[in-house]
């Protein structure tokens, strides 16, 4: 309701001018300082928190109902009732609620109808959260989720015993992370759409979310994650991290970590696609913990100077290949002296010895470390395909 009771005082303010907010049944749910002209209507509404079904009738015949988009309605003096305009507050169709001016004292203008519809995508968002959650109050939910993913113990006790989640289940995390954007109030709603759609989705596996500054998290019981649907509810271009999963709900914070890191690797490392698996990412699960500046001390003087990136690619993919020099000519379409040539290059910028296989794990390590780095982008030659 704190969410509401903002995004009314904040418009109110705005505008300069008071409003009242009711939900799909009329009844008063948030309100702003009504230091404009006021009504019967608009002091009974805020004293009893609901309208008489008179009024109610007047309003519905008026077609507050069907309306879609901003609705100017008529006075009633034998009903105490001052003209109005009424903009429906509704979510992917569905109707939640009434946003009320008194339209007088003056008239609002078009400039000011616009800034009121504007702000009722957010409304909407918060009055649907408002509903969810089984019976937990939302704000408690969004409380008991962050300590959650802080592994507080006592945060997984509330969400079960309030049948958010249920006690046996195991639970898998995942993240949505846009591939470029800012971390602003618009993205913040783009997520909070998308995972709350997301939400009615999956309603059979007790989904529970929650929208960081620059990335949404969704948790679900049972061992699978779902990245199509949150791809397809999202809609934007995003990248998803999905934990592995973890024997009961006390557990999320961990599966949380691992599919923040599984989020960060996709987004290094574009061959593994818009979604990565912590349990599948191979040695970049190992690698994730280490800091970046320790690599192989011969791999730096390659990594300084961007005319070497090609050796650093052919590089790449004969050790991902196992030193296959057969393989590695056809994937990169290089004949077999330009790739011992290449090969050669390494050995000496580098000083190393690629017939050592130490020195091979060690190269080949620091390759993987220095794309989580960012020290190294591979050009599209890297691709499963081959298709550079």
């Amino acid at each position: 309701m704190a969410d509401l009771q903002r995004i009314v005082d904040e418009l109110a303010l705005r505008l300069g001018r008071p409003l009242l907010l009711e939900d799909g049944h009329q009844r008063v749910i948030a309100y702003s300082v009504q230091d404009g002209p006021m009504d019967d209507v608009r002091r009974d509404s805020i004293l009893r928190r609901h309208t008489t079904p008179e009024v109610r009738a007047f309003l519905r015949a008026a077609g507050i109902h069907e309306a879609t988009g901003p609705l100017r309605t008529p006075g009633a003096a034998e009903l105490g009732l001052l003209p109005r305009i009424c903009v429906p507050v509704r979510h992917d169709g569905r109707p939640l609620g009434f946003l009320w001016f008194v339209d007088v004292g003056p008239a609002m203008t078009e400039a000011e109808i616009a800034v009121t519809t504007a702000a009722v995508p957010a409304l909407a968002l918060a009055l649907f959260h408002e509903s969810l959650a089984s019976g937990l109050a939302s704000r408690r939910e969004l409380e008991a989720v962050t300590g959650l993913l802080r592994g507080e113990a006592e945060a997984a006790r509330t969400l079960v015993e309030a049948g958010a989640f249920p006690p046996a289940a195991p639970v898998t995390v995942a993240v949505a992370r846009p591939l470029s954007a800012e971390a602003d109030e618009a993205l913040r709603l783009t997520l909070e759409r998308g995972l709350l759609a997301v939400r009615r989705r999956l309603s059979g596996h007790h989904p529970l979310h929650l929208v960081r500054y620059d990335h949404g998290v969704l948790l679900t019981a049972g061992t699978t994650a779902f990245p199509e649907e949150m791809r397809a509810a999202l809609g934007a271009p995003i990248l998803i991290g999905i934990g592995g999963p973890r024997p009961s709900l006390s557990r999320a914070s961990e599966s949380y970590e691992e599919a923040l890191h599984a989020a960060e690797v996709a987004a290094k490392v574009p061959e593994l696609g818009r979604s990565a698996e912590w349990t599948r990412l191979g040695v970049y699960r190992m690698l994730t913990g280490i800091p970046g500046g320790n690599l192989h001390p011969g791999l730096e003087k390659l990594l300084d100077d961007a005319q070497h990136r090609p050796l650093l690619e052919t590089l790449e993919i004969y050790l991902d290949l196992a030193g296959n020099a057969q393989a590695t000519s056809r994937r990169l379409r290089l004949h077999r002296t330009s790739l011992y040539y290449r090969l050669q290059r390494v050995e000496e910028l580098a000083e190393t010895d690629l017939r050592d296989g130490v020195e091979r794990l060690s190269l080949h390590l620091s390759l993987k470390l220095a794309r989580l780095s960012g020290r190294y982008h591979p050009s599209s030659v890297l691709s499963p395909e081959g298709t550079g």
